[in-house]
């Protein structure tokens, strides 16, 4: 007997089973006798992007931000964003003791689960502190002068965040994402500007892991790269398919590890995921 996936109809999500019927995470599965990590991590990537669907169909006007969640549907939209949450770092924790080769279709479908977990969190008001809320300027209508860059919160602690500022010649500081930096601009040096963002959000995902950093503001910190990266890297506009169009696998590795990082620090304040 094998081990397996069990999910319900009116439950969102799914998880494993063991061969006697025994839930177990998906690094417990691959520790069976006779394992097939290769089958199974695929099989698991699967059954998200299922659920994905399944979120999406239910709640997409919220997804979209076309409207607010209704009472009745905020119990859903919370099991919903805690279920594709455990997925996400189910599978980072297999992928870590698995051995096998990065996979392209892994950022991907992660990517798109981020996006979506960021969604549903902020439509219900629980998503941590954008770096440097409340600090920057307003632009105001017509076309905006100056030059952008990936602005520190604080320099000697990356796990507070970066994000894009545009930084005008009367003083004004305004945001910015890397969408407006790469389709909505003009005297852009875009690849520059991507490695930038890469390297940005690698090094958030690596400093929230540290024990000592406030939980809140690191989840705000990587959710926000992490969410200005997958946005700009949707198959269309109207689309939340995150793809990786460099085909690069490193890009791929970027998005598993800052999913999950972000999972796991809200974890330390989130008890529900």
């Amino acid at each position: 007997m094998l081990p397996r996936i069990e999910a319900h109809d009116d439950v969102i999500g799914f998880h494993w089973c063991s061969p006697n019927g025994e839930r177990l995470t998906l690094a417990e599965v691959i520790a069976l006798p006779g394992a097939e990590p290769d089958r199974w991590l695929p099989t698991h990537l699967e059954a998200l992007d299922d659920v994905l669907i399944e979120v999406a169909g239910r709640f997409g006007e919220v997804l979209g931000g076309g409207r607010g969640p209704s009472p009745d549907e905020k119990p859903a939209i919370a099991s919903a964003y805690c279920a594709i949450d455990r997925a996400c770092v189910e599978y980072d924790d297999a992928r870590l003791i698995a051995d096998l080769p990065d996979d392209v279709r892994a950022g991907q479908i992660l990517g798109t689960a981020a996006l979506m977990s960021i969604r549903l969190r902020e439509s219900l008001g629980l998503m941590g502190p954008t770096p440097f809320a409340g600090v920057l300027d307003h632009p105001g209508p017509g076309v905006v002068g100056g030059t952008a860059g990936m602005d520190w919160v604080d320099e000697d602690k990356h796990w507070l965040g970066a994000r894009w500022v545009v930084h005008c010649e009367d003083g004004r500081r305004l945001p910015a994402t890397l969408s407006m930096l790469l389709f909505d601009s003009s005297g852009v040096m875009k690849d520059p500007a991507v490695d930038e963002h890469r390297a940005a959000l690698g090094s958030v995902t690596d400093a929230v892991t540290d024990p000592g950093v406030e939980p809140m503001a690191a989840s705000g910190a990587i959710d926000w790269l992490l969410f200005d990266w997958v946005m700009a890297h949707r198959e269309s506009p109207d689309s939340g398919a995150v793809e990786i169009k460099s085909g690069k696998v490193a890009d791929a590795l970027m998005i598993v590890r800052a999913t999950a990082a972000s999972v796991r620090v809200r974890r330390r304040f989130d008890p529900a995921i």
